[in-house]
């Protein structure tokens, strides 16, 4: 791992060789394991939904409080984020946890992984912090499904003094380097005139007929859309009764691009497809974002190496691959700060994510040893940069 050597601090030097600082945080790690897997076990065991993870936040916060991290004074305005560090250095390691669950299947994205190697990594950093000259800071990051809790944690300024911010995504293997689809999400609502569908039907004004117009066009427009764009619609309401002109009618549309310019484009088309059939009905139009728009994953070389090296030494093989993987609120952090967010693997028998055949996996074996390895990993990648000068003083600037 290259340039673990020494930090200057002042006009002091404090020596520290690779294999020290690794021990060190090993051995963090193996203190700190019942606790690590017992809250990654019980969060997978309690699921709760983006921006009601009360429950898991309170077990968070009891292993940070019992691990002698502060809470700060100012806090997020979300009710299930949170901010809290160890440590006084000047350059600042944020750690980002993530505990919401999804409807139905619990947790089939492996959040309970995700926070707990998070945690992890905060805990193993804390047993150097002070010998690094670093600041630990951990934020508890909420709604990662839904209305994306990261990009309120950054309009707030909670990522305002970090020097660079990481945390690991559960998986079915090892993978580092990978971007996502920047994303926005919409709620519309046409509304019109009801009337009698057989004796009236000249004096309704048919929203449903406004959605049907919309959606064709949107359809249509896809071969124009920018490569690699996605649109995705679905109709929440069309109607109460076959005899009565609707009223109204609802959508949520999923726009997602490879990068927040091309989303842009998607969205003014989109927008003209919906317009298109509000005029062409008569019907009134109202789109509503549904959370904050995502932006594309942008990972940090150095840091990435960093991490698979250790996750190598560990005896995993992991991936490098600049694909595209669906979307998450932590690109919007990698435009603010450097950022990783590499996938840690464990056996899920071909499950794929969002399924409840995934969920099942979240507390078995290997999830366990993937929230370890995650957490030494992501602790050391922040080591190696904290210890070479280039990429010190490199992040320090940002």
């Amino acid at each position: 791992m290259t340039g673990l050597n020494s930090v200057s601090r002042g006009t002091a030097v404090v020596p520290a060789s690779p294999d020290e600082i690794l021990g060190l945080l090993e051995s963090a790690v193996q203190r700190w394991k019942p606790n690590i897997l017992d809250l990654s076990h019980a969060i997978h065991a309690d699921p709760e939904l983006g921006g009601q993870e009360f429950r898991a936040v309170k077990r968070v916060r009891r292993v940070l409080q019992g691990a002698g991290f502060s809470f700060d004074e100012i806090q997020p305005a979300q009710p299930t984020a949170f901010s809290a560090r160890f440590g006084s250095g000047e350059l600042v390691v944020a750690l980002c946890v993530e505990y919401d669950a999804l409807p139905a299947i619990g947790h089939a994205c492996g959040h309970n992984v995700n926070a707990a190697s998070a945690v992890g990594a905060a805990l193993a950093l804390a047993a150097v912090a002070e010998r690094l000259d670093i600041t630990v800071k951990v934020l508890g990051t909420p709604a990662e499904e839904t209305t994306g809790g990261k990009v309120d944690l950054i309009d707030e300024g909670f990522f305002g003094d970090v020097s660079m911010a990481m945390m690991a995504h559960a998986a079915a293997s090892d993978v580092v380097g990978g971007s996502s689809l920047a994303m926005g999400m919409w709620d519309v609502l046409f509304e019109g005139r009801p009337a009698h569908a057989a004796a009236a039907p000249s004096e309704g004004v048919n929203a449903l007929d406004a959605l049907v117009i919309a959606q064709t066009a949107i359809a249509l427009a896809r071969q124009q859309l920018p490569a690699g764009s996605i649109v995705s619609l679905v109709v929440t309401e069309g109607g109460s009764a076959v005899n009565v002109i609707p009223e109204r009618a609802r959508a949520n549309i999923e726009m997602r691009a490879p990068s927040l310019e091309n989303l842009k484009i998607i969205q003014n088309k989109v927008r003209r497809c919906l317009e298109g059939g509000a005029h062409a009905s008569g019907c009134t139009l109202q789109v509503t974002p549904s959370g904050n728009a995502y932006a594309e994953l942008r990972q940090d070389a150095f840091l990435s190496e960093a991490y698979r090296d250790a996750m190598t030494a560990r005896g995993r093989e992991v991936a490098f691959s600049a694909e595209p993987v669906a979307s998450t609120d932590m690109g919007n952090v990698s435009r603010v700060v450097p950022s990783i967010h590499p996938m840690v693997g464990y056996d899920v028998r071909g499950a794929a994510h969002h399924t409840a055949e995934f969920a099942a996996f979240g507390a078995s074996a290997g999830a366990d040893k993937a929230v370890l390895d995650g957490s030494f990993g992501l602790a050391a990648a922040a080591c190696a940069a904290a210890l070479d000068p280039a990429q010190r003083e490199r992040l320090l600037r940002t």
